[in-house]
């Protein structure tokens, strides 16, 4: 039977903090003479009693995690947190459903960015900051769970960073506080700047928080139906920066603060990935002026392609204008770059380019093998060996990312929507990306004519998705509650 206690006391923990969170949002509206306040303060101390009663109920000194612990941990942070955090949707939205609210908190917390309210420009500055701090805390989450968990938990191929900066095997708890440290204190850092540089291009204070939380998060969420439509120039600029980097791995970042800046400029996965959106780039201007005849200022078609395409690859979801006018070639690049996603151990989404160099590798040792059948070719990454775990996982992974992915299309199709809204809904929820396109899709993006059942899908994508499929379908497994 599987100890429960060292996996509820943190959720009860972390369910107090989500409380205390709730504040802000109750103070703001409070401020600006909003009664939605009154619904946050409630939905804070439901929330904190609630964890305040799991963490008492489960005190004790844990030292250690076992590996079906740990699985139950990251999958139980990801279905307790979205839970309560729609309580101040539930209960002060009148029009919104409990299903509406948990895809609202759900999208949130996996920094998917996809939204369920049609009306973004009429909402209570109290619930987009609420959203907004749903993704900031879902960023640094999935950036810890990264660097402690999945690991340890050999999920795909992620026990090749196990030496990474830190090993936790074994010590996961006592470990864990101290990653958890370094990546909030460079989170902050990240969050910081990112607010002042918006804040010195002219936005408001409120508009800068919340576009901040959003962007270090590549979460998506804004508090306009425009998206970051309504400022642009300089501001896109910026925000092109802070996506970047909000994907990069953090642990370079980390070692960059201390003064060591080459493992970051010689990092395979990073010079890849700056590669690859130049790549993305390129094609869709190219394809845009030539193909399309489509023309502008200079500078303003390569912001406005730039912006777009890092908001795709990073899993933001942040828009600045109508991609559907791009054309079909543009679109399925972003598709593609939407697949691929940020680097591992940041807060950037989908299958990670990790994944996609160590299978170009094995690909390309299995076309020398097929050549010279009797010579031996290692497989190498970053000039470090790859083992055969590491490989076979990598394959596991991308084998259920794309099965998980089709049947997730042939789901949405049966409830009733349109192919091409099934294709970019399942796309955008697999790989926590936001943008979703399509006839049932309303003006300013969101999936408010879905209906019930195509919402529950989603939810459940984005759920998969952001845990990396593995340990959440692993739970599914009865000898998994055997042991």
């Amino acid at each position: 039977m599987i100890d429960i206690r060292p996996v509820a006391h943190p959720i009860g923990r972390i369910l107090t903090v989500l409380g205390a969170f709730m504040l802000a949002p109750m103070a703001v509206d409070w401020w600006h003479g909003d009664p939605h306040w009154a619904v946050f303060l409630q939905s804070s101390v439901m929330t904190m009693v609630a964890g305040l009663l799991i963490s008492t109920a489960t005190a004790g000194r844990y030292d250690h995690l076992s590996l079906h612990q740990a699985f139950l941990l990251t999958s139980g942070i990801w279905l307790v947190l979205p839970l309560f955090g729609c309580l101040p949707f539930m209960l002060g939205m009148p029009n919104a459903t409990f299903t509406d609210a948990m895809f609202e908190s759900m999208s949130g917390f996996t920094t998917t960015g996809t939204t369920v309210f049609p009306q973004l420009d009429q909402l209570a500055r109290g619930i987009h900051l609420w959203r907004a701090i749903l993704h900031w805390a879902g960023g640094l989450g999935i950036v810890v769970v990264a660097m402690v968990f999945l690991p340890v938990m050999k999920v795909g191929g992620m026990q090749f960073f196990r030496s990474e900066g830190f090993d936790t095997l074994g010590k996961v708890l006592p470990r864990a506080g101290q990653i958890a440290g370094e990546m909030t204190r460079l989170y902050l850092i990240l969050t910081g700047a990112c607010l002042v540089t918006y804040l010195m291009l002219g936005m408001s204070g409120f508009d800068a928080v919340v576009q901040a939380f959003s962007t270090v998060s590549t979460g998506g969420f804004s508090n306009y139906d425009a998206s970051f439509g309504a400022f642009l120039g300089p501001a896109e600029w910026a925000a092109c920066v802070f996506m970047v980097l909000a994907s990069i791995p953090f642990i370079r970042m980390v070692q960059l603060m201390r003064g060591q800046a080459r493992p970051l400029w010689r990092d395979t996965q990073v010079r890849a990935y700056l590669r690859w959106i130049a790549y993305a780039c390129i094609i869709i201007l190219l394809y845009r002026v030539l193909w399309l005849g489509q023309t502008g200022h200079p500078e303003e078609m390569l912001r406005e392609t730039l912006f777009n395409t890092i908001s795709t690859f990073s899993g933001t979801g942040f828009a600045s204008t109508d991609m559907t006018g791009w054309g079909h070639l543009s679109l399925t690049v972003l598709i593609i770059c939407g697949l691929i996603g940020g680097c591992t151990g940041s807060t950037g989404c989908s299958v990670k380019v990790f994944r996609y160099l160590v299978l170009f590798e094995a690909v390309r040792a299995q076309i020398r093998r097929m050549h010279s059948p009797h010579r031996v070719y290692p497989l190498r990454y970053d000039g470090h060996p790859l083992e055969q775990d590491v490989v076979d996982s990598v394959m596991a992974f991308f084998t259920l990312f794309f099965l998980t992915f089709g049947l997730l299309i042939v789901g949405l199709s049966l409830t009733g929507l349109h192919p091409r809204t099934a294709l970019t809904a399942a796309w955008t929820a697999i790989a926590n990306i936001g943008p979703v396109w399509g006839p049932e899709i309303t003006a300013n993006g969101s999936i408010a004519e879905f209906p019930t059942s195509a919402k529950w899908l989603m939810t459940f994508g984005m759920f998969l998705g952001r845990l990396e499929l593995v340990s959440v379908l692993v739970l599914l497994l009865p000898r998994f509650w055997r042991a």
